[in-house]
């Protein structure tokens, strides 16, 4: 639990395919059952935390402090959740405050969840019964779902980008799970990429969302974000169509852009800054 209370999400693996000859620990194959084991044993260790910690709040709050009392409703709303089976994340923190002590809390049923739901590969395009009913589950608590299948996956490990195009291709795919997966843990965590190229290489940074021009500078090195002086930003789509940098600054397209710049989902940025 000390493991998990340190990530950013949590993803559940969920088996959703029928196969007799590879054995289910419970000798069924039941995906929401599968992920309530675990859920549960996290929920309860919220449990044991929040019965201590709101009756001291409470306590406190009597006394007039502000904050043990702002904890004492949220934190208050959150153990009523879990008293009924229900994970802290549906927690509505009333506003900034309520929200700041919430994520100070780190309870483990407070963090966002990804569900993969690992099918066979007829069904991998289009998914089956099974991972119906974690599609269900996951509408109902706000989680983030994909499909994937292991077999595919597997197969796709040693082939050639133009063998794994078709082979994909054949099944109805148009990128790997792994790709999707990938893609849902950025939606989750609100995440998004930009890149800086040069004559050696070119790299892929990641920011969140809303992220200014100086912490995605950060993010490469805490100097260049004390020293900002600008970021020279090129769409992706932009540089793309163009062909590279010196075609988008012969285009007018490469823009100079100051501290309030909010950075974008693949923007390509080359960032001035003092020593």
């Amino acid at each position: 639990l000390g493991n998990i209370r340190e990530v950013d999400a949590i993803v559940h693996v969920l088996r959703c395919f029928e196969d007799d000859d590879i054995q289910h620990v419970s000798n069924k194959v039941d995906p929401l059952s599968d992920a309530e084991v675990v859920e549960t044993e996290l929920l309860l260790s919220d449990l044991e935390s929040l019965e201590k910690r709101v009756p001291a709040f409470e306590k406190k709050a009597t006394s007039g402090d502000k904050e043990a009392r702002i904890a004492a409703a949220v934190l208050g709303q959150t153990l009523e959740l879990l008293r009924e089976g229900k994970p802290a994340r549906l927690t509505q923190p009333n506003d900034e405050e309520e929200q700041r002590i919430f994520d100070q809390s780190q309870l483990l049923t407070a963090k966002p969840v990804l569900y993969v739901c690992n099918v066979d590969e007829a069904d991998a395009a289009t998914g089956n019964a099974l991972s119906a009913q974690v599609f269900e589950k996951a509408k109902a608590e706000g989680a983030e779902v994909v499909i994937v299948s292991a077999a595919i996956e597997s197969e796709l490990v040693g082939m050639e980008a133009d063998d794994r195009a078709e082979y994909l291709a054949e099944l109805g795919l148009e990128e790997s799970g792994l790709a999707r997966v990938i893609r849902a843990g950025y939606q989750l965590l609100d995440l998004q990429t930009f890149f800086t190229c040069g004559p050696k290489e070119a790299r892929a940074w990641t920011v969140h969302k809303g992220a200014k021009a100086p912490e995605a500078a950060g993010e490469i090195h805490t100097d260049f974000e004390r020293g900002f002086i600008r970021a020279e930003t090129i769409a992706f789509d932009d540089y793309v169509i163009l062909g590279g940098e010196s075609a988008a600054r012969d285009a007018g397209k490469l823009r100079q852009e100051g501290k309030d710049y909010v950075a974008q989902d693949g923007d390509i940025m080359n960032f001035k800054f003092n020593v």
